[in-house]
């Protein structure tokens, strides 16, 4: 998915920069002193230097996008962990430094089905923190797009493979219009 999401941006002759989390030795868990500078509200302790180069990417960014799995109705812990430690109090919040994005994009993959999905109140619930509570306001259009069957315990996800494949791309190749 992420693969054909980027060639989708290339092939349109756009430019991307990938954070990989997993391939980058990101630490997502967030100190007792970056809590406590949250938590009350301070810029000081300046944030780490892994948080300072991802904060960079943002503001050099016109657009962002998370492509992730989604785990329980959530983002992976490591995404998690992520928004934890970048979206700093002085950043992404307070007196923020953090630039509006022109747009903002999560594409996450489910094992269920879209209908279960919406029948139970979980897609509802994954917009809001995603886009009610995590990117609100951040950026000027925000859009939610699940990847459902995509479990491996089902057929479904083979026979929509391609589907879903070709889904990705256009979504890239049509990211920045």
């Amino acid at each position: 998915m992420c693969d054909a999401f980027c060639q989708g941006i290339k092939d349109a002759g756009n430019e991307y920069v990938i954070s990989d989390l997993y391939g980058m030795h990101f630490n997502p868990v967030m100190s007792e002193q970056e809590y406590l500078r949250d938590a009350y509200y301070r810029k000081e302790p300046a944030p780490a230097d892994d948080v300072l180069a991802e904060q960079a990417k943002i503001n050099a960014a016109d657009a962002i996008a998370f492509i992730y799995p989604v785990f329980w109705t959530e983002a992976p812990a490591m995404l998690v962990g992520w928004f934890d430690r970048v979206w700093t109090y002085g950043f992404a919040y307070g007196d923020k430094t953090m630039k509006v994005l022109e747009k903002a994009v999560i594409l996450c993959s489910a094992g269920n089905p879209i209908e279960r999905l919406e029948e139970t109140g979980l897609l509802e619930s994954m917009k809001k923190v995603m886009l009610g509570d995590r990117l609100n306001e951040r950026a000027k259009k925000l859009d939610f797009i699940v990847f459902d069957n995509t479990s491996r315990e089902f057929e479904y996800r083979t026979q929509n493979w391609e589907r879903n494949i070709q889904k990705a791309y256009e979504i890239g190749k049509h990211f920045f219009e």
